[in-house]
Formats: C-alpha cells, sequence, structure tokens
C-alpha cells in the first residue's frame, strides 16, 4: 500500500501509478468518475477506497497504487467536477456579465453535486481544470481596471458566495426532509410569530423595513442579485 508522503507533494506531479509492476489499469479520470458517482449517490460520508474500487472492479489495495487516501480522491474528484463548466471562446460583452453567468454555473455545478461544498478546498487550485478556469476567469476579466490581486480576490468572492448559498440552500433542503411536517406549514407558523412580534412596538425599524419590503423571491434569484451587488463594488 503506498503511504503518504514525507514531504508536501502535489498529485498532478505525480505519475499516474505508483507502484511497479504493468502499466496502469485506470486512469485518473476512470478513478475520478468512480468516486465523483459514489458520492452523488450516497454522499460523501458515504465515500470510501472501498466503495471506490468495488465501482472500479478492482481490490482496495490495488487502489492505493494510484491515490494515498481520501485526500488524493477528493483533489481528484474537484478537478473532475470542475470541468463541467462551459467556457465559450465569445466573451458575453462584459466582464460582469461573464462573471455572473460564471458564478451561476458554479452554483449549478454545486448543486448537481451536493458534496462539493464539504470537500472544496483552496488547496485544490492546482488541478488542471482548477487552473483552466482560472485562466479563463482572468482572460473574462482583463478589461476590469484593477490589480491582479484584486481579480484573484474577486474569483475567490465569486466562488465563495456560490458556496455559502448552496450550503445554505443543502442544509435547508436537508432540514426539511427530516421534519413531519411540510416547509410551508413551517414557514406559516414561523411568519405568524414574527408578525407578532413586529407588532408589538418592539422592534420598528424591523417594522418599517418589512412593511415596504417585496415578496421573497426564489434562490436562483436572490443568488442573482447577491453577485451583482459584489461585481458591482468592484467597478
Amino acid at each position: 500500500m503506498a503511504g503518504r508522503a514525507a514531504v508536501p507533494e502535489v498529485i498532478w506531479a505525480r505519475p499516474e501509478r505508483t507502484g511497479r509492476g504493468p502499466r496502469p489499469a485506470y486512469s485518473r479520470a476512470d478513478i475520478a468518475a468512480a468516486a465523483v458517482g459514489v458520492a452523488d449517490a450516497d454522499g460523501v460520508d458515504g465515500l470510501s477506497m472501498r466503495r471506490v474500487a468495488a465501482e472500479l472492479g478492482c481490490g482496495t489495495m490495488s487502489l492505493y497504487n494510484y491515490v494515498t487516501g481520501k485526500a488524493d480522491l477528493y483533489e481528484l474528484m474537484v478537478d473532475a467536477v470542475s470541468g463541467e463548466y462551459d467556457l465559450p471562446d465569445t466573451p458575453v460583452g462584459d466582464w460582469k456579465g461573464d462573471m455572473l453567468a460564471l458564478g451561476r454555473q458554479t452554483r449549478a455545478i454545486m448543486l448537481r453535486h451536493p458534496w462539493l461544498t464539504r470537500v472544496m478546498s483552496t488547496v485544490y487550485g492546482y488541478s488542471p481544470n482548477a487552473l483552466r478556469y482560472l485562466e479563463y476567469c482572468l482572460g473574462r476579466l482583463e478589461p476590469l481596471d484593477a490589480p491582479g490581486g484584486a481579480k484573484l480576490e474577486l474569483i475567490a468572492m465569486v466562488n465563495g458566495t456560490a458556496m455559502t448559498t448552496v450550503a445554505n440552500e443543502l442544509a435547508l433542503a436537508e432540514r426539511t426532509r427530516s421534519l413531519p411536517w411540510s416547509e410551508e406549514q413551517e414557514q406559516a407558523v414561523r411568519a405568524a410569530y414574527l408578525k407578532r412580534e413586529v407588532a408589538s412596538g418592539t422592534y420598528p425599524r424591523l417594522a418599517g423595513l418589512l412593511a415596504g419590503a417585496p415578496a421573497p423571491d426564489d434562490a436562483a434569484e436572490s443568488f442573482d442579485r447577491a453577485l451583482r451587488r459584489l461585481l458591482d463594488a468592484f467597478g
């Protein structure tokens, strides 16, 4: 079994197979696809080296010739789903429009793969698809008059906004599934409680705000609004 290296290393700088013997039977893409399939079906808690090996049709010990453990699996998985971005050659026409489109794609990818918000890490930013995504973003941000460091911060903020939004959406959905009543029933009870509290006069500022507040919109519209405000802050 391959052990963890004694010094930091990047999986992408290693050979695809570390053990001796015949040429690799599986590619990193094969392993990533199997791991993503397990996590999509059973969540990240259902992911194990044994499950991935079973999906590939090999022994668990054989899998260690390709990856050192779950940390490597996570990195392969994040890179694999990062390849789902559609990165057109032609810009939308302005950097804000391009970044908004990318943010929407990020949210969609995270919703398709609910485990992604749990394993995502900045250390995975060196994978082939992550570098491809970063290079694309920097190209679309060329019209923005800002230092390179600020552009990297903007890209990170767009991704962070998507991650926070999706993590909240998933948490709410998971909570709703565990309750013996519907989401509509709970919201009605909570809305009635809030109405009574606001009407008490104890919270005049909140009462004024809610009096003129529009009806809540759906998650996609809320996400777009937050992202537009973020982008407007940069220019």
